[in-house]
């Protein structure tokens, strides 16, 4: 196994103390096994589009071509334009 050396906040260090003393590991486990949970679960998730999915259809009286007309749609409204002061 290799070593790897990184600095961690002083809360952090004092939670992975207490988890270790709690469980009766080493530090080193607890580390891993975080890293390890973190990894699974970042790997599970498919995209970006995940943690918007709720989001997703939840605007009302919007285009429904607006994703393939979204330089149209934005033109029609003025963003963009230089305003005057």
């Amino acid at each position: 196994m290799k070593t790897v050396t990184i600095r961690l906040p002083e809360s952090l260090v004092a939670e992975i103390e207490e988890e270790s003393r709690g469980r009766r590991v080493s530090k080193s486990d607890v580390i891993r096994e975080r890293l390890t949970s973190r990894a699974r679960s970042s790997r599970s998730r498919r995209g970006p589009a995940n943690s918007i999915a709720d989001l997703v259809g939840c605007v009302q009286g919007l285009p429904v071509d607006l994703s393939e007309r979204t330089k149209a749609y934005l033109k029609s409204t003025g963003y963009g334009r230089n305003r005057t002061r």
